[in-house]
């Protein structure tokens, strides 16, 4: 608290604040709400950085310049780790989901989501100084297969038990290596990385975009995937349908006369399977390596997105039949 508020006495017109913790995420940073008369910040606290290559700035700065709405950063101090941030408030998409008891009031919330996406995969694209860190830094072969090994290692093996034997882990890793170079070769524009509903604040009615410092090149489907297979909310299939069509509609003035719906669709199939299939990793992971059990409730709601998809792709049979003989779909998590 004391490195606080040295940094605050500097950073805020008043000496007179409060400073409130907030609940933490699945990240190592801390967040803090800091109270100062009738105006709130949100103050962040994490391991030192050097402000001419931190990621959560040099992302910040490439959104914010393509018009895309992120936190004003009000301060910051690289050699104590801490940001001081525009306060956007509690509400998120997520929560704004459940708040409603029709899902059709909540559309234009998913809509206005969108449209900060396609922002960030054309506009920041489109950027002719490519020195933010999210140019050099890329979902190729290597990360995807990364991602899908986690799970394999976190979920498959460190929860549910599998044992396979070498010719069939072989077979199921050359298929996760298949798969990988498949969407790898589709990633040509800017990723959120994490683009869900709690990444995503409502603030006087518009999308607030936050938790942005991963981003990296990736293919158009992955935050689309990441916000319409949400493993926080339940959105229906007909709404699913009706923003995947809203997506195709508005990117249209940017992907060209090339643009192939149907190859679009195939890579947005498989990469609802490798995206989902990451975060029940994730999920996993926080129970495996801290005993988190937080996210564990999410593993099955996830498992039946992947479980639909991969009735329809060929190239991860073994990955179906797996889920199927682990009982990976009846496990019990919430018990563990």
């Amino acid at each position: 608290m004391e490195k606080f508020s040295s940094f605050l006495n500097n950073s805020l017109p008043t000496s007179e604040f409060k400073i409130f913790p907030l609940a933490g995420d699945a990240s190592s940073r801390s967040y803090y709400r800091i109270v100062c008369g009738e105006n709130s910040y949100i103050l962040m606290s994490w391991e030192a950085f050097n402000p001419e290559d931190y990621p959560f700035l040099t992302v910040a700065n490439l959104f914010k310049n393509h018009g895309v709405n992120v936190p004003q950063i009000i301060s910051q101090n690289g050699s104590e780790g801490l940001l001081l941030l525009e306060d956007l408030g509690d509400l998120t998409l997520e929560r704004k989901f459940w708040e409603f008891q029709d899902e059709s009031m909540v559309i234009p919330y998913y809509k206005k989501s969108i449209d900060e996406l396609i922002k960030i995969q054309f506009l920041t694209t489109s950027d002719s100084d490519k020195s933010c860190i999210a140019f050099n830094t890329k979902f190729d072969h290597d990360k995807f297969l990364w991602e899908f090994n986690y799970t394999y290692k976190h979920l498959l093996k460190g929860i549910l038990g599998v044992d396979l034997n070498d010719a069939d882990e072989k077979i199921l890793l050359k298929d996760f290596s298949d798969v990988s170079n498949k969407l790898a070769s589709h990633s040509n524009n800017i990723s959120h990385r994490d683009y869900h509903s709690r990444n995503l604040m409502i603030k006087l009615g518009e999308i607030k975009v936050i938790d942005f410092q991963d981003a990296r090149l990736g293919p158009l489907q992955y935050d689309l995937v990441s916000l319409l297979h949400d493993s926080y909310v339940d959105i229906s299939s007909d709404s699913q349908k009706l923003l995947l069509e809203y997506y195709k509609n508005e990117i249209q003035p940017f992907i060209g006369r090339d643009f192939s719906e149907s190859e679009f669709d195939e890579i947005y199939k498989i990469q609802t399977i490798q995206r989902c299939f990451k975060a029940c990793g994730s999920f996993s992971s926080f129970y495996n390596t801290r005993d988190d059990r937080r996210y564990l409730k999410y593993i099955s709601g996830t498992l039946k997105i992947i479980f639909n998809e991969l009735i329809e792709i060929d190239e991860l049979k073994p990955l179906l039949k797996l889920l199927n003989e682990s009982g990976a779909l009846e496990y019990g998590y919430n018990q563990l």
